[in-house]
């Protein structure tokens, strides 16, 4: 079940591809950062059971398996990760089966790797993008203790690219240090470059070292300054925590 963004609630299929080049400090998955010699691939649908098999996973098992849990009875498979793009062509790979079976598609994304994004895009039907704010994030090859670089230009040249797709959703998680620049650059950048996108608002779900989440009066603020450049702002919290799924 898709647990954030517009679509929450509704039944998804997950396929997660392993490593990323950010580190963000609210990740409630840092086990995809790197390359892992085994993953787990779920037998019944919605049990919670998992076989353990061993990397790196074909794409023809990993859509077997998408099959056995009933792929067609789904409303989306989304393909997340890590960073799904970091390898574009399996990607696309599993885009195309996956569509076969019978779901749309939905890329989730840190939303850098334009050219990346290329490949995959006649494949799938949402682009849900994060963009970051460097407030919490930074590049895994940035050293600590360095102040991060912003992420808005990449993430602007990637949206020109994304909103090619038939729907595209960017999703800013908000935490207790994120700045009102950065929320504004971002609301005027989706404004101008993706005037029909929808910009969805996450506050952090407290996870490793954030402790606390913005409160109401704060992301309602930060809601109606959005609203001056982006005419879909929403506000929307994760709910798979609440169902014990991570």
């Amino acid at each position: 079940m898709q647990g954030e963004g517009p679509d929450v609630g509704l039944s998804t299929i997950f396929v997660r591809l392993g490593t990323c080049d950010l580190r963000c400090r609210w990740c409630d998955s840092p086990d995809t950062w790197l390359p892992a010699r085994e993953c787990r691939i779920e037998e019944r649908r919605g049990t919670g059971a998992f076989r353990v098999v061993a990397n790196p996973v074909q794409v023809a098992d990993a859509l077997e398996a998408c099959r056995a849990l009933e792929a067609e009875r789904h409303r989306f498979a989304s393909l997340t990760g890590g960073e799904p793009l970091l390898q574009p062509e399996a990607a696309a790979a599993l885009a195309r089966g996956l569509r076969a079976l019978g779901p749309h598609v939905n890329l989730e994304t840190h939303g850098l790797l334009a050219e990346a994004l290329d490949v995959v895009l006649p494949h799938v039907d949402v682009v849900s993008m994060d963009w970051k704010l460097a407030s919490d994030v930074r590049r895994a090859s940035e050293p600590k203790g360095t102040p991060p670089a912003p992420f808005h230009a990449e993430h602007e040249a990637f949206l020109a690219r994304a909103r090619r797709a038939g729907r595209v959703v960017v999703k800013l998680v908000v935490t207790t240090a994120s700045r009102d620049d950065e929320v504004d650059a971002a609301a005027r950048a989706v404004g101008r470059v993706a005037p029909d996108a929808t910009l969805v608002l996450q506050p952090v779900t407290p996870h490793g070292p954030v402790r606390e989440r913005p409160g109401a009066e704060r992301l309602l603020a930060l809601a109606a300054r959005a609203e001056r450049c982006v005419r879909d702002v929403r506000v929307i919290p994760q709910t798979h925590p609440i169902y014990g799924a991570l």
